[in-house]
Parts: C-alpha cells; structure tokens; sequence
C-alpha cells in the first residue's frame, strides 16, 4: 500500500463513505492517519458567554465578524445545534461532562461540578488521561475553582471588568458592602453591577478576553513533546458589554433596526422572565421597558463585543496557522447559549425560547472537507464524544450525547429527529424540544410530573415565533406527534 498522509487518507475516508459507510470511513481513516504520523491531534477549544447565532457565517452580515467566518469556512457550520440549559453553569457543566441536566443535577449557578459530581470524569480529565497536555484560560466552568483535576494549568489572567477606575473603584466599594450584608454568589454581582456598557479608547488588552488571548498564544508557542488540549474561554460577549471602541466604530447605532418587541400570542407567563440579570445594572430601569434609545445602545454594545472576541479569535487561528499547527489541531467553537436582544420586549436568556436554547457551533477537523454546512439536529451534549472520536479516544459509557463525527462524512445524513433543553421555574421544570421546524415544550411539576402548561411554536420563518399554536385544531397532529417524541426522551431521538 503506498504511503499515504492524514489529509490523503481522509479524503479517501470521504470518497468511500457512500451507502450508509460515512461514519466506519471517516473513523478508520481518522484513525489509520494518526498511526501513520504516531501523533494524536490537539484541541483548540474557544468558548464564547452569551453567544447567539447572529454571525455572518450564519447569514448575518450586518455583525462583523470575519475571523468566525473564516473558521466556518475552514470547517463545518452547525445550523441546528441546541444547548441543554440557557444559563451558564448548568450548560457548561453539561457539556464538559457529556451528561444532561437532569443527569447532572446542577440547574443553577451555585453548584460546581466538582463538588455536585464527583465521580464523573469530566471532558478534560479524559483528554488529561490520554495524555493531553491541558490548559485552561479565562470561563470555561461558570466556577473558575471547578475541575482541579482537569487541568495541567491554569494561567489566572485577571484584568478590572471595566477599563475605567472610577466604575472600577465605586464597584469595589459595592462589592465590600454586599460581603457586609452577607450576599454570595450572583446576589453579590447583582449589587455591585455598574453600567451595562462602555466605550473607550483602549487596547484589546486592558479588558480581560485581549489579556486571555496574549497567554494563550503564550502557551500555544511552548515547545511541547504531547499533545495538547487548550481551553480558551472568552467572557465576550457577556453583560456589561464593554469593548475598546474601534469595534464600537464598526457599527451605526443609528441605522441598527428595533426588535420585534410582541410577545407570542397565547404564550404563558411562566414561559418569560424579569430580565433581572440586564436590570441589575445601574443604568438600567428595575421594571418597565426599555426605550429605543437604551434598545440600541445595548444592541450596539453587544455587537461591539462580538467583533471584539472575534479580534481574539482572529489571533488563535493566526497563530496556529504560522506554527504549523492548523493541520494537527481540532478547533471547536462553541456559545454557552443564546440571548435575547428585545425580542418579545424580553432580553438576556433565562427562558426555553429558540432565541435561548439555539447556539452556535464550528468545528474543524484536520482532513475533512472544508467550507461544510450540516443542518442536522446538534446539542452540545455531543460535543465530549465527539472531540474523543476524533482523537482517537474511548469515549466514556456514561456520555449522553452522540458523536458527531459521521457528520463531517455526510452532514445530510439522517440523524437525531430532536434536540433537547429545559429550563426550571420554582416547582416547575419546562422541558423543551426543537424538531424540524417545531419547537414544543411542557411545563411540568417536579415532584408529581404533572403538566401544567404546553407551548407549541413554528419556525420556519425564523427564531421569533408570533403566536402559541398548542391549542390551534389545525395544529393538533403536530402537537400531539411531538408530545409523544417528548415522552419518548433524548434516547429514543438518537440516530
């Protein structure tokens, strides 16, 4: 058999994956090319807080956003991908240990993965056992003291939230007061939030995601024998939204059009939230709604803070490119979850809304076919099996997600016929399913599981839904067919 390199020998994998063999193809290759050159792949692994599909990669040319862009063509653009729970804590922590929410048990932001579960090999513990090389920088747990175990170091990187010491002084001396009044956690932040923006004249680096990208090609230029696993989590683009201004001055706060504001009719008032999140901030009123001028300047704000983080990944990419390592590394881009810009006159996430719930998700394998569009249904509890299949590694019996390595053979194929979230309400939880162009969701009791409310929404116009269908008799046989995928749970939705 004539020598043949990783690229040659996927390519191969790719043209003899017809008649349902994509996945044994691409997995054989894959595999035949790393025993070829006697190296595993890294991982490049880009996190991104509060990130919503509005890229233009995803058909949004408004938001610039080049360097995401190139990635996606690079790779391949997920269009259907769902996270597992639109917060923070509770999303990461199901995609770094491969296992749902319910599986976890962590709804909140008070319960670290270390601490909730113990005996779970998270995701970089498993690339750390393989022996991976594995760092991590900036958010990647919700908890920055979460996971000892899982990582080879751990750079602190610690910059003022806001670049001006002013805000930077008053918000100490609010943070000391909270401790006073003995608030913890995100009852602490809330009271010591200042403005929701800022703009300032400033390098990347005087905010903390252009100091998280300089470490991490940093570690990126080390001389290393094994291979490595880089966590690279940016806190971009999260509330405040503060950016140096040229990326503030890529964008006309003026032309920026005003969302939709109604509410779906017929949906239930448990289904929205306050926006205490957005409310906590100083320049933000504690009720009402927000008016155009404060509507504009938080879209302008978060847009700014998206070409900002791009910047960063700009960086990365440029970096692996020079060092020769685009070829032996795995790239992965991934938001925690969605976010709502005044849509339904609602902001931040919180909810089981597609605009919550609907993530944006790159990924880049050495070999494959590049410039790749796959509209099949994702969650990012597929991400764990997914970056093992790829380099090579058992993936643990106890993952709840499906590898999406068949994809890249053939991302036509049939795959997963939903996706699956939740999000919990007091005695409530609402699980929710997107499927086709469907989204369907029940709001049950936790202890008697009973139903207590049910939403139907049709998308195939887009994210925003204009009304609750679940009581419309033209719409009874998709309510009650999606009813019966719900109870059939995320097992039997598996290709």
């Amino acid at each position: 058999m004539p020598h043949l390199t990783r690229r040659s020998l996927l390519r191969h994998a790719l043209g003899a994956a017809a008649g349902g063999l994509a996945a044994t193809a691409l997995a054989g290759a894959w595999r035949a090319a790393r025993a070829a050159d006697g190296a595993k792949p890294n991982v490049l692994f880009i996190a991104l807080d509060d990130l919503r599909p509005e890229l233009g990669c995803y058909g949004h040319p408004h938001v610039k956003s080049p360097n995401i862009d190139r990635l996606a063509a690079s790779g391949t653009r997920f269009t259907h991908t769902y996270c597992q729970q639109a917060i923070c804590a509770p999303s990461r922590a199901s995609l770094l240990t491969g296992l749902r929410p319910d599986s976890t048990g962590i709804y909140d932001l008070e319960h670290p993965v270390k601490d909730t579960l113990p005996g779970v090999r998270t995701l970089p513990q498993h690339f750390r056992a393989h022996g991976y090389h594995t760092a991590s920088l900036g958010k990647i747990y919700h908890h920055g003291h979460d996971d000892p175990k899982g990582w080879s170091e751990r750079p602190r990187v610690g910059r003022p939230m806001y670049a001006d010491e002013a805000t930077n002084r008053r918000r100490r001396q609010r943070m000391a007061e909270a401790r006073e009044k003995g608030l913890t956690g995100s009852r602490r932040y809330n009271y010591a939030a200042g403005p929701s923006t800022e703009c300032l004249d400033v390098p990347d680096d005087a905010y903390g995601d252009g100091a998280i990208t300089d470490a991490a090609l940093r570690i990126l230029r080390e001389p290393r024998d094994g291979p490595f696993f880089l966590a690279v989590g940016y806190w971009k683009p999260h509330l405040p939204f503060v950016a140096p201004k040229r990326y503030w001055d890529r964008y006309d706060r003026s032309a920026i059009p005003l969302p939709a504001a109604d509410e779906p009719a017929g949906a239930p008032r448990l289904a929205f939230t306050n926006w205490g999140e957005l409310r906590a901030y100083s320049d933000i009123p504690k009720d009402g709604d927000l008016d155009a001028a404060t509507t504009r300047r938080l879209i302008h704000g978060y847009w700014a803070c998206v070409s900002y983080v791009d910047r960063q990944i700009g960086r990365l990419l440029d970096t692996l490119d020079a060092l020769g390592l685009a070829e032996k590394t795995v790239v992965i881009l991934w938001g925690d979850h969605g976010w709502k810009l005044g849509e339904y006159g609602d902001w931040c996430k919180h909810t089981n809304f597609e605009l919550d719930t609907h993530v944006p998700m790159l990924l880049r394998v050495p070999g494959t076919k590049p410039g790749q569009v796959c509209p099949a249904m994702t969650e990012y509890v597929d991400i764990y099996p997914t970056l093992a299949e790829a380099c090579g590694l058992p993936v643990p019996d106890h993952c709840e997600g499906t590898s999406m390595m068949p994809l890249l053979a053939d991302p036509a194929r049939p795959w997963k016929t939903a996706a699956f979230s939740q999000y919990p309400r007091g005695r409530l939880m609402g699980y929710s399913l997107r499927s086709a162009t469907w989204r369907y969701t029940e709001w049950r009791h936790r202890q008697t599981g009973k139903v207590l409310e049910r939403e139907l929404y049709d998308h195939s116009h887009g994210p925003v839904a204009e009304a609750n269908l679940i009581d419309d008799p033209a719409h009874k046989g998709v309510a009650d067919r999606l009813r019966r995928v719900m109870a059939g749970g995320w097992k039997a939705a598996r290709p």
